[in-house]
């Protein structure tokens, strides 16, 4: 054993030795040279490797980039140790040097954010940066967060933003989660963050029904997901992107007031209640979205489809429509009343699933019907859209019949791009003897011919010969 113990500490030796070879090879490279290096590798693992070499070590304070973004499983072992590094590598900075990107994902602890606030807010004072970035995590995960700690770490934050108001005065990313405010909470901290430009909450509101108003001179980007609010209200003037996913109420969940810049929307909702959203009223004050994207979870269809009379003048700049998670249970040619109302369409994506892994009382809830549309005529024609991709395709009439109309009334239509069902792991891992509908996606080369020629063919006023792609 004494023998044993010995050999493992000579190879321990030899591999310190190895290391020690390693850092001084890369000592001997030019320092422009080291930091373009150091930058693709995250300011840990360089702070890891300049450990190596003596000459190494004054390089982390040197990086253009500083991007701080430890794993989960790392964020709580390292909370002390991270707030020192930040402030290690940003006190030995040379004002002369600028930073293009500070980006720091930390822990909610008083002691840690007070620490890293004070030192961003120093270095935002006395050097020059261009953005910076807070992911704030909570020490809990939402599934084992009480309404208390919801309070607590709301409360715990506000205090955090009036510490260290000159940090948050320069952020341009936010980034939350798991937190509930007071009335007048999100108000002051939005007012607090002057060049905040991207803002991101992840099971945030200020209580049930709470309705939050967003007025911001700079933001560019927001992301809510899982609040509570009973409406959310933007008045943005810079606004492109924005994502909503879930809302709980059956009132409208978003009233755009002035975002003339809006470029991008994402909604994304079961739909259980008996809501449906008028995408002319939703979109009244945004006639310039140009990406659409409607998540239905497999559920209800939660949008009313609109004669082209009213929604052509909030719709005339789509570009993209993505469909995602339509039932499979409903018929998909009600969506040709967006081709109608939107001209200038180029791109349109539909994905049909059976989603088995919601709650089985929501599913009880949730009444599926096929949505009524007024149909086009044969003389409706499309001249912009480009492709066509469909997700869940099968050879049923519902699929077919579909595909020949929008080539029918698509008139520079150069591809139909056809997938199998998208597989959902939660769902064969909760339901492994659900029942499932057997796919009648084609599988060898004379069935996908065959398809081809059927499609084709039956389309006998198909204005553009379209390419028509199975994907595997």
């Amino acid at each position: 054993m004494k023998y044993k113990g010995h050999r493992r500490r000579h190879r321990h030796r030899r591999d310190l030795q190895k290391v020690a070879a390693v850092g001084d090879r890369l000592s001997e490279l030019p320092n422009d040279l080291l930091l373009n290096i150091l930058e693709r590798v995250g300011t840990l693992d360089a702070v890891r490797t300049c450990l190596l070499s003596k000459q190494m070590r004054k390089l982390p304070a040197m990086l253009s980039e500083i991007v701080i973004v430890p794993r989960d499983g790392d964020l709580v072992r390292i909370k002390g140790v991270l707030a020192q590094l930040i402030d290690r590598i940003l006190s030995t900075r040379s004002p002369l040097l600028t930073i293009s990107k500070l980006m720091v994902r930390f822990v909610l602890t008083p002691d840690d954010c007070r620490s890293i606030g004070k030192s961003v807010g120093l270095a935002m004072a006395t050097q020059i940066l261009h953005k910076a970035e807070f992911e704030i995590v909570t020490p809990q995960n939402s599934f084992y967060c009480t309404h208390a700690d919801f309070l607590n770490f709301g409360k715990q934050f506000s205090t955090f933003v009036a510490d260290c108001q000159d940090a948050f005065a320069g952020l341009t990313r936010l980034q939350l989660q798991n937190m509930r405010f007071g009335e007048s909470d999100i108000p002051n901290i939005l007012s607090t963050c002057k060049r905040l430009e991207s803002l991101s909450l992840f099971e945030c509101d200020a209580g049930f029904r709470s309705v939050l108003h967003v007025e911001h001179a700079r933001l560019i980007e927001i992301d809510i997901t899982y609040g509570e609010f009973k409406t959310v209200e933007l008045d943005c003037p810079k606004l492109q992107r924005m994502k909503y996913d879930n809302w709980p109420c059956d009132e409208n969940p978003l009233v755009l007031g002035s975002v003339p810049q809006l470029s991008k929307l994402s909604l994304a909702n079961e739909g259980l209640s008996d809501m449906t959203l008028m995408i002319s009223q939703l979109l009244a004050n945004a006639p310039v979205v140009r990406d659409l994207y409607l998540d239905f979870r497999s559920e209800k269809i939660w949008i009313q489809p609109e004669c082209p009379r009213v929604l052509a003048p909030v719709l005339g700049q789509l570009r993209s429509v993505n469909l995602d998670n339509l039932p499979e249970e409903c018929d998909i040619a009600w969506t040709m009343f967006l081709l109608q109302t939107a001209p200038s369409v180029e791109d349109l994506c539909i994905s049909v699933r059976d989603h088995k892994c919601g709650s089985e009382s929501q599913k009880a809830r949730t009444k599926r019907t096929d949505v009524k549309w007024e149909k086009s005529g044969p003389k409706f024609k499309h001249k912009n859209l480009g492709k066509l991709t469909i997700y869940g395709f099968q050879t049923d009439g519902n699929f077919m019949g579909y595909i020949r109309r929008v080539m029918e009334s698509a008139l520079n239509i150069k591809e139909v791009s056809l997938h199998d069902r998208k597989v959902c792991k939660p769902c064969g891992d909760m339901f492994p003897h659900a029942e499932v509908r057997p796919s009648t996606y084609p599988r060898s080369c004379e069935e996908k011919d065959s398809l081809r020629n059927k499609i084709t063919e039956a389309s006998v006023m198909m204005a553009s010969p379209a390419v028509i792609q199975f994907w595997t």
